[in-house]
């Protein structure tokens, strides 16, 4: 079993914290569904929101899909000019026997131009 990161994302239409917990719920689900995994799986996980999301934690989504006994973080991204907003970033470190080649990275919606490169 070896240690891997995958990455995503999604951006949000609007900062109201309903929304941003199902946008955040839909992103890690996609996450761990992609990657064939669950959450015993998960070790950690980072999320990020750009300076603009003010309504709730993007870790609350985690918790109320039944992430509980994972430590999560939540931290701003940097307000850079001309970035897309009302982006929410995750990177999980998992376990899986997944080659780090085969690492489904999630971005969802508008935040696949983000990441064209390894966007699924």
């Amino acid at each position: 079993m070896a240690v891997r990161a995958v990455r995503g994302a999604v951006q949000l239409d609007r900062d109201e914290a309903d929304h941003m917990n199902e946008k955040v719920a839909e992103l890690l689900t996609t996450v761990l569904e992609r990657n064939a995994l669950t959450a015993d799986d998960l070790i950690s996980v980072w999320f990020t929101a750009t300076p603009d999301l003010h309504s709730d934690f993007p870790a609350a989504a985690a918790r109320k899909l039944g992430i509980v006994d994972v430590p999560l973080i939540c931290a701003q991204e940097l307000d850079v000019a001309g970035a897309m907003p009302r982006v929410v970033r995750v990177l999980a470190h998992v376990e899986t026997d997944l080659p780090r080649a085969e690492i489904s990275h999630v971005y969802l919606g508008a935040a696949a131009a983000l990441r064209k490169d390894i966007a699924q």
